[in-house]
């Protein structure tokens, strides 16, 4: 029963020191995070220089949700390395103040661009292809969005699908999930 303790004990330990921080925002924050100026086009830009995807995260404080998904989800070693490898992330406040920049052109506060893009769920997150015809919004380029938490398979199978573009293929995501699912599960 000792060791039963001692385990479980320095697994939590080893959760607590890489689950992300709180920002004076009350946003969780994490190293693959990038601070940018909310411009998106110049944000696809940059990951496209990097070889990276562009996602978009909307969270907002006091989030349960968020939580789970810094807490639960993102802390995998597996997936934190996808993201880090794979991915130029955003976050965006639901309910922030800072300038967002849309592909069309479109400058709005947070809340405002949240609320045009018809984000109802936090967290929301976006996934963009590599290149956005001009005049149309994120959420009319997005080529996937998981809205809400998920756990880890649906996380890291969306993450892969995503920068495997089997938004491109005939498979839909949850038959790559269901059938990626089944040799994860082992």
């Amino acid at each position: 029963m000792v060791r039963l303790f001692a385990f479980v004990t320095a697994l939590l330990f080893s959760i607590q020191v890489h689950a992300a921080d709180i920002g004076d925002d009350g946003l969780h924050k994490t190293s693959w995070m990038r601070d940018t100026f909310k411009d998106l086009s110049e944000d696809l830009e940059e990951a496209n220089s990097e070889g990276k995807r562009l996602m978009v995260i909307i969270e907002q404080r006091g989030c349960i949700y968020c939580r789970k998904m810094h807490e639960e989800v993102f802390v995998v070693p597996e997936i934190r390395k996808f993201i880090e490898d794979n991915y130029f992330v955003i976050q965006i406040n639901m309910f922030g103040d800072v300038e967002v920049t849309d592909f069309d052109g479109t400058a709005l506060p947070e809340k405002e661009m949240v609320k045009r893009w018809g984000a109802l769920f936090t967290p929301s997150i976006y996934f963009f292809p590599q290149e956005v015809p001009e005049g149309l919004m994120a959420s009319q380029v997005a080529v996937a969005n998981m809205p809400g938490a998920f756990g880890r398979w649906t996380t890291f199978n969306m993450l892969n699908w995503v920068v495997e573009k089997g938004y491109s293929s005939d498979e839909p995501f949850q038959k790559y999930h269901a059938r990626k699912f089944e040799s994860q599960k082992n």
